[in-house]
């Protein structure tokens, strides 16, 4: 679980959990060099310095988000190498000592794990879940309540076709070209991904709202999840299915789009503003030597 390294100290590695709300940063992954713009790992390494570790601490981010999205829980992986003589920490006080020292209010590390030296956060992820908020009969930005504003997509109609949605939604599972729903910046070696479970349903009613405005609005939550996701995959597919609530496309032209291929057509082209989406779990696998299957914290479907 450790490595010796030079002068006797020890190196452990730790899987962590962590959530945020995105709103006030350019994305999870760390900003480099001189730019203003701030990632959500700037402030974990910044909170690891206050660790000592012999060597500066790096997270390893399982999955990036883009800015705008927010994680009910993303996950990372870090080595602490302490000075000689010193235990490595119990994954508890990680967790703690982390949220001590972290400057901004948005982001909570949630729960931490020792894991092999040789364990990746990125490339050991069994399982990714997204979910997309969507809500109806807002008609002007000023008629979402305040406590929602950048935490669901705002939809000028007061109804969407779900049962549509969910018929669109099936051509999308299973293993596809997924070229289709893929923005370009961030290429891969195969756009092929496995969609496992997409769903469509109506959301949890939102504590944040009047009983006036709960009469007129509506939340309805999407999920999809895979192994892995193309870069703004999911906001994309989020865009086509909605399009289709909306009466804008029939469900089998979803199926049309995907076997096209082309990210440059005149629905698929369309992504779902950021504010709406959360990374809502990352899953793993048993770990070998580790003996165990680790997972983040497991949160409601909002159904």
């Amino acid at each position: 679980m450790g490595s010796v390294q030079a002068a006797g100290s020890v190196r452990a590695r730790y899987l962590v959990y962590f959530q945020y709300v995105g709103t006030d940063f350019n994305g999870v992954a760390a900003v480099r060099g001189t730019q203003r713009a701030i990632g959500i790992q700037n402030y974990l390494e910044e909170a690891a310095e206050r660790l000592n570790s012999v060597v500066p601490v790096r997270f390893t981010i399982s999955s990036r988000t883009d800015a705008g999205v927010h994680a009910l829980s993303n996950a990372a992986h870090l080595d602490v190498q302490r000075r000689s003589g010193r235990p490595p920490f119990p994954p508890e006080v990680l967790a703690e000592a982390l949220n001590t020292h972290l400057r901004h209010p948005a982001i909570r590390v949630l729960r931490a794990f020792r894991v092999p030296s040789d364990f990746h956060a990125r490339h050991a992820a069994t399982s990714r879940t997204y979910l997309y908020r969507l809500v109806t009969g807002c008609h002007r930005p000023d008629e979402l309540p305040v406590f929602e504003r950048n935490l669901c997509w705002a939809l000028q109609a007061d109804c969407l076709d779900v049962a549509a949605m969910q018929e669109a939604a099936q051509h999308l599972l299973g293993t596809h070209d997924f070229s289709a729903f893929q923005s370009a910046g961030s290429p891969v070696p195969s756009p092929v991904r496995t969609l496992r479970r997409v769903s469509v349903s109506p959301g949890q009613a939102s504590p944040l709202v009047t009983p006036e405005d709960s009469r007129k609005l509506r939340f309805w939550s999407l999920e999809f999840e895979s192994q892995s996701f193309l870069y703004r995959q999911v906001r994309r597919m989020t865009a086509v299915l909605v399009a289709v609530g909306l009466g804008a496309l029939a469900p089998v032209q979803v199926k049309t789009i995907l076997e096209s291929q082309d990210p440059l057509g005149k629905h698929q082209a369309r992504v779902a503003p950021a504010h709406g989406l959360f990374l809502k779990s990352v899953l793993y696998g048993r770990l070998g030597a580790a003996s165990c299957t680790l997972q983040g914290p497991q949160f409601g479907s909002h159904r």
